[in-house]
């Protein structure tokens, strides 16, 4: 198989289309309607991966989860009394499923997917806010939470639709090399990327490995996975400019 037929595969399959995954969102989005009243939670939606269409199925990406924001009444409270309110949403409908509190969310671990269940208010002068993870949940930051999501749009649209197959393509390498990058990073710093020269999902996985860095301060087994991947595109190039395919 070249290179080219095995990253068109990985693409392909790498998109999710468990209709599972929507039901639940759905059942999620029903659940919140009747245990919250509307002037006590104003909004709740998705949000990340799951919204830009990069989010992996679970066989290629085990920690692959469904970001949920709900929107509480900013009434002053501390970040915690809204994570306590999830956390007993949860455990009305989700009693038998795996539930804790993860940093500044509720993580809610179902057979097929996982949801993180952010809490968040709304200030006409910040936007929203989310507990801050850095300060106990003592206090808020103010998040786009869809922001990124023109961004790549734009950049997918201006690079033949091949942005978010690549994206696809190296996070499922990242689940692979135990996770190097966070999730939404990785995104991040595709997008960041320039590609000249670039035609097909193969020149694009090729510039993206040669332009994918880890911090100087990063674990040594980082910048190993990295140097890994590097050397094996080198090594693909090398041996495609000799006629050869590379597998």
């Amino acid at each position: 198989m070249s290179v080219q037929s095995y990253l068109d595969s990985v693409a392909k399959n790498a998109i999710l289309k468990d209709s599972t995954i929507t039901t639940s969102i759905s059942t999620l989005k029903n659940r919140l309607g009747y245990y919250f009243d509307s002037s006590d939670v104003i909004n709740h939606f998705t949000f990340g991966s799951n919204t830009r269409y990069t989010m992996l199925p679970r066989r290629y990406d085990p920690k692959s989860d469904v970001d949920y924001m709900v929107v509480f009444n900013n009434t002053g409270h501390q970040p915690q009394t809204y994570l306590n309110r999830l956390k007993y949403f949860v455990e009305r409908y989700y009693s038998s499923s795996e539930r804790k509190q993860s940093h500044p969310t509720i993580r809610l671990n179902l057979n097929h997917i996982t949801f993180e269940l952010v809490p968040a208010v709304y200030n006409v002068f910040y936007g929203y806010q989310i507990p801050a993870p850095a300060n106990n949940f003592e206090t808020w930051i103010s998040t786009d939470p869809n922001d990124f999501n023109s961004k790549l749009t734009d950049k997918n649209r201006n690079n033949y639709s091949l942005i978010k197959p690549l994206i696809r393509i190296l996070k499922y390498w990242n689940a692979n090399a135990d996770y190097v990058f966070e999730s939404y990073d990785l995104e991040q710093k595709i997008v960041g990327m320039n590609f000249l020269f670039c035609y097909n999902i193969k020149d694009y996985f090729y510039s993206a490995v040669e332009q994918l860095h880890c911090s100087y301060w990063s674990p040594q087994w980082k910048q190993n996975a990295v140097n890994k991947l590097k050397n094996t595109v080198s090594s693909a190039k090398a041996y495609e400019s000799g006629g050869w395919h590379y597998s």
